[in-house]
């Protein structure tokens, strides 16, 4: 005679989580990866305008006191770039001049005039902030305006085309992360109320026999929010991993790292992962709370 297995009963909020988890965590995994190329790309972009250069052409003569005075002057400019906390101001004597010319072009400009008619010069790095067309003219004229000052100039052309191409791509960026958080809500959405509705016969049972809505909903959004909370920290422990896998088989990736932001993106992860899972298994049951009996068939 067989004996009757014992039927398990199913508990609120039980449903198999490993699914949900594991789909979570790709889907943030996918939306982190994007993020890095984000952060990497907008340090990139900060290294090249940093590298563009500002060349002050200073009068001839200068007593050493006042060429003292003025990179004392211009290192304490807020629009200096800093490096390795040391601004980005250097000096360029009229005879170093004159050897990179004749290193780049092979010709000797002071035996040719028997003069040197290049001047001495001070070359600034500007911070990636004050890199835009309208910044940089205003930074000429405070500079122009400076005492021992002769002349100023920079490659205009070279930063209008700089700011206009990372301008277009940032903006390209931007739309394909939009669209991909879109897309990854959604997924995370139909993930949960998936798992939901093998509950569904069970939330209305407790309905039945006057469980308030509060009690019902309570155990499902608290196990979302602990799905979406372990899904983002897993996502960003495997990115962590990830990159440094990368820095170790390209070294010069890691001048792109910027901690900060990565500390960030790896926050927001864990946050989006809890935040979608909560408001996703609200809806979810909040759903199965207002259908009737037959729509739950």
């Amino acid at each position: 005679m067989a004996q009757n297995r014992p039927t398990r009963k199913k508990k609120l909020g039980s449903y198999p989580h490993l699914m949900v988890v594991f789909s979570i965590t790709l889907s943030l995994l996918v939306i982190g990866l994007f993020g890095l190329l984000l952060i990497h790309a907008h340090k990139l972009s900060n290294l090249v305008k940093e590298n563009i250069e500002m060349q002050v052409y200073l009068d001839r003569d200068l007593p050493e006191t006042q060429l003292l005075r003025l990179q004392q002057d211009l290192s304490r400019k807020k629009y200096v770039a800093y490096k390795n906390d040391q601004p980005q101001v250097r000096f360029l004597s009229k005879e170093e001049g004159a050897k990179q010319f004749l290193d780049q072009t092979g010709e000797d400009v002071v035996q040719f005039l028997g003069d040197n008619p290049l001047r001495d010069a001070y070359l600034l790095k500007i911070s990636a902030d004050y890199t835009d067309s309208t910044q940089m003219r205003r930074i000429v004229q405070e500079l122009r305006a400076e005492p021992g000052v002769f002349e100023v100039e920079y490659v205009q052309s070279f930063i209008d085309s700089v700011n206009k191409n990372l301008r277009k791509i940032s903006l390209v960026l931007l739309g394909f992360a939009l669209v991909l958080t879109l897309v990854v809500t959604v997924l995370i959405n139909n993930t949960i109320k998936l798992a939901l509705f093998s509950q569904r016969f069970l939330i209305r049972s407790m309905q039945l026999v006057g469980a308030t809505s509060f009690f019902i909903q309570r155990p499902f959004l608290r196990r979302a929010t602990w799905q979406g909370f372990a899904s983002g920290t897993i996502a960003a422990l495997l990115l962590l991993a990830g990159l440094q896998y990368a820095y170790l088989q390209l070294e010069e990736l890691r001048l792109l790292r910027d901690e900060r932001l990565i500390g960030i993106l790896m926050v927001s992860m864990v946050l989006l992962g809890c935040g979608i899972g909560f408001l996703s298994s609200y809806r979810a049951v909040r759903k199965y709370l207002g259908m009737s009996l037959d729509d739950l068939y």
